[in-house]
């Protein structure tokens, strides 16, 4: 059997040794929700010490239930049928649903101090780290319902749309695909079949997009019913609190106004047509007229076919040492010390994803790792997340909570300073045109394909409103979003993405797309501006994903980028970048 320099399995062991260690922590969690709710129930919340104390008692019992509910999260990714696993994260869930009620009280009453009463609050002394917080509460308590009301909402979330999220992602492990390679069958989960759409085989590629659109062909009614019920109760529940446009709350989310994201995405619709170009260059290398869906992650040369994970691991490590010290310390740390299940095997969840554990200041995380260099990649990018948790560890509990969009920062960035510093050190064109490529790949996901999941979302939920959209409308949205968003440049797109697409099915939040591209594009700033000031940047790095927590994307970028990103010019500094890439790559074919 081949030694590994690192491990593939995570450790889980030294957050918590076994279940009744788990369990003992939640009956912890418990006793501090009871004296949380008993607490709530008593305080007078114009005294500034009784409710800094109240916030206080909050930021702890997130910090708690945030190990928890990631422990569980961890368990049932490994093994999405373990029964032990699936009824601990039942019950972390009733815990959220409490501290949840909690949280929601105490921003209700918030409301009912009179202008002056509030204003004094704020200017307390002690309420410095917590005014941008209390503020935004204030302005969500407004749309809350009564107590009574909010109550039994908060009870049917958990066997109403949180238990048909949770199907989803039981319904879609059980699949398994029977696909040729090697000269036999080989079984496979959905996530491995996604893996091989970065496949050198052309065959094999296409062999696996049929085979995973044919099994999801059989279930579709099944996986549409899930989507309507998801998307049916969220549209009840705004409708409750007087929210008509399902967006707002995603906006509101990620701390972006609707003129940011109505700039970002008209910036990127004007660069659209040089993107179009570089799909339809890839398509003629195929000898196709338009690009096929299952060749977009196609190496492009085969000099570059398998990364073993221990290589992929050193790689990573020593790029990201050209950016950062402490990044790369942190790196190796994670590898040498188990933090991430990477192990190639059936019977695993299909996405990955880093879950933090910020009571013992760490992380883990989850993929399945297939030796391409899309996988590596995605390593980086969850290493990125994992950067994040860890420099936000000497924040109070309640502002290390940062939105969707900049986090997707962190983790995008990651990405770049890998495949700019591997460009950089590239001593040949075609290992150059290589990594522009796989550049361009992320560019083209998040100007087109998360585009095309935006779209398909905002259309889908516009027809919900009206009644149940059966599956092959589903597939007709999802056919029109792609053809609008890849400017029609894409062949045989996959109809059914909605189906395995977790995001759509996530009951937090929906619309859980936009923030990638904002990310991306936000990063590419970033590392510009790490660019032009050199090694001290890393510092001011550090700072702006501290602040993550504290401020809207608006204020953060103001305040480390002395940017405006409610103008269209801001993104279209980081589409230049992005532009400059497709007009390189073009060049290197040509020399090729």
């Amino acid at each position: 059997m081949q030694k590994h320099k690192y491990p593939q399995s995570w450790d889980l062991d030294s957050l918590f040794k076994n279940s009744g260690e788990l369990a003992g922590h939640i009956t912890h969690t418990e006793n501090l929700i009871d004296s949380l709710e008993a607490d709530v129930e008593k305080a007078k919340i114009h005294n500034p010490y009784e409710t800094k104390k109240l916030l206080d008692s909050l930021g702890d019992i997130r910090i708690h239930l945030s190990q928890a509910s990631s422990f569980t999260t961890c368990l049932i990714a490994q093994d999405p049928r373990d029964p032990e696993a699936l009824s601990l994260q039942g019950i972390a869930a009733a815990l959220n649903a409490r501290y949840d009620k909690s949280e929601k009280l105490v921003q209700s009453r918030l409301t009912t101090l009179t202008s002056n009463a509030w204003e004094q609050l704020l200017e307390s002394e002690e309420f410095k780290d917590y005014r941008f917080l209390l503020t935004d509460w204030r302005k969500k308590a407004k749309r809350q319902l009564p107590e009574k009301e909010e109550k039994l909402l908060a009870d049917l979330s958990g066997d109403g749309y949180h238990a048909w999220g949770q199907f989803y992602q039981t319904l879609m492990s059980s699949i398994k695909l029977s696909i040729p390679m090697d000269g036999m069958e080989k079984e496979m989960s959905v996530g491995q079949a996604i893996n091989l759409r970065s496949h050198p085989d052309r065959i094999v590629r296409k062999m696996a997009h049929d085979a995973l659109e044919g099994a999801l062909k059989e279930k579709e009614e099944l996986f549409a019913k899930i989507l309507n019920h998801i998307a049916g109760f969220r549209l009840e529940m705004y409708k409750s609190r007087g929210i008509e446009n399902v967006l707002e709350v995603p906006l509101h989310e990620n701390r972006i106004s609707k003129e940011t994201l109505d700039a970002m995405w008209s910036a990127i619709t004007n660069y659209k047509a040089v993107f179009a170009g570089y799909l339809n260059l890839k398509a003629n290398l195929f000898g196709t007229e338009k690009l096929e869906s299952y060749d977009f992650w196609a190496p492009s040369t085969s000099s570059h076919q398998e990364i073993p994970f221990d290589e992929a691991a050193d790689l990573i490590t020593e790029h990201f040492g050209t950016f950062s010290t402490e990044m790369k310390d942190f790196a190796r740390h994670a590898f040498e010390n188990g933090w991430i299940e990477a192990e190639d095997r059936s019977g695993k969840a299909g996405s990955a994803f880093c879950a933090g554990f910020p009571l013992s200041g760490e992380s883990r995380i989850f993929m399945t790792y297939g030796g391409r260099i899309t996988n590596v990649l995605t390593l980086a990018h969850e290493l990125g997340h994992a950067f994040h948790n860890h420099a936000l560890r000497p924040i109070r509990g309640m502002n290390r909570y940062y939105p969707l969009s900049l986090a997707e920062t962190a983790s995008t960035f990651s990405e770049l300073v890998l495949l700019n510093a591997a460009y950089e050190k590239a001593d040949c064109m075609e290992d150059k045109r290589f990594i522009l490529d796989e550049k361009l790949k992320r560019s083209v996901m998040n100007f087109m394909n998360i585009h095309a999941r935006f779209l398909f979302e905002e259309r889908f939920f516009r027809e919900r409103k009206s009644g149940y959209v059966p599956a092959e409308r589903l597939n007709r949205l999802m056919q029109e979003a792609m053809d609008e968003a890849y400017m029609d440049s894409f062949g045989s797109p996959s109809v059914r993405s909605w189906i395995w697409t977790p995001h759509f099915y996530l009951t937090k939040s929906p619309f859980y797309n936009f923030p990638y591209t904002f990310g991306y594009l936000f990063s590419q700033s970033i590392y510009a501006a790490a660019k032009t000031k050199g090694p001290e940047f890393e510092k001011s790095y550090k700072n702006l994903l501290r602040d993550s927590g504290k401020m809207t994307a608006e204020e953060l970028v103001m305040e480390h980028l002395g940017e405006d990103i409610t103008t269209r010019g801001f993104w279209e500094k980081g589409l230049q970048l992005c532009a400059k890439d497709a007009e390189e790559f073009l060049t290197l074919d040509n020399r090729l």
